[in-house]
C-alpha cells in the first residue's frame, strides 16, 4: 500500500534517497581553542591534575587530521612555549595542552603557524573563551 519497491539490477530500491557521508582525512586543523582560567572541575573531568601550578590558568584544545599530526603538534607546542601536555591522541588527532594563558596561546599559535606554513594545512581560526 503506497510502498513501491523495485528491483534494479541486483539491488532492491525503495524510492528513498540515501546520502552516505564519509570523513576523508585531509591536512587540516579543525579546532584550535584556548580556555582561559577554567574551573578546576574541568581539569578533573579531563583527567588532568587540578592541583598543578598550571591549574586555573589555561587549557588549549586542538584537533587535526591526519591524526598522527598530534604528535608533531605536541612537540612544537612544548618547544615554542614550555606548556605541559595534558593529552595526545594520535588515533583521533586531539591534543590538549595546559599552562599559563600566554604559554597556551603561544603554543597554539606555533602549531597553527607551522601546520599552515610548513605542512600546507587548511587551518581554522584560533578561538578563546
Amino acid at each position: 500500500m503506497g510502498y513501491d519497491a523495485r528491483l534494479e539490477g541486483d539491488m532492491l530500491t525503495d524510492g528513498i534517497e540515501r546520502i552516505i557521508q564519509e570523513i576523508v582525512p585531509g591536512k587540516q586543523i579543525t579546532l584550535a581553542h584556548v580556555i582561559a582560567n577554567p574551573d578546576a572541575v574541568l581539569y578533573q573531568k579531563l583527567g588532568l591534575d587540578p592541583t598543578m601550578d598550571y591549574a586555573k590558568s589555561a587549557i588549549g584544545i586542538i584537533t587535526m587530521t591526519p591524526s598522527e599530526t598530534a604528535i608533531i603538534a605536541a612537540d612544537i607546542a612544548i618547544k615554542a612555549s614550555g606548556i605541559e601536555i595534558g593529552f595526545v591522541d594520535r588515533f583521533n588527532g586531539t591534543l590538549i595542552v595546559t599552562g599559563t594563558v600566554s604559554q597556551v596561546e603561544a603554543g597554539v599559535v606555533a602549531i597553527v603557524d607551522y601546520c599552515r606554513d610548513k605542512l600546507k594545512f587548511t587551518i581554522c581560526d584560533i578561538t578563546k573563551t
